[in-house]
């Protein structure tokens, strides 16, 4: 059963199983199988370095938090 790591930042539960859906569907379709595991590892802004800059700090330059 092929496994998908999603890592990305923090989104909300409706937005995960919209993406677990359709990560599936894609996988299944293409290995023609019944069973796909999607795990998601969200990564806080201050816990990724882009460039030798937290995520985080690069975020505070462009006035978003």
């Amino acid at each position: 059963m092929p496994t998908v790591i999603v890592e990305g930042p923090k989104i909300d539960v409706e937005k995960k199983r919209e993406l677990v859906r359709r990560i599936t569907e894609v996988i299944k379709e293409v290995y023609e199988i019944p069973h796909v595991t999607v795990l998601i590892k969200e990564n806080p802004p201050e816990n990724v370095g882009i460039d030798g800059e937290l995520l985080l700090d690069k975020k505070r330059g462009e006035g978003v938090d």
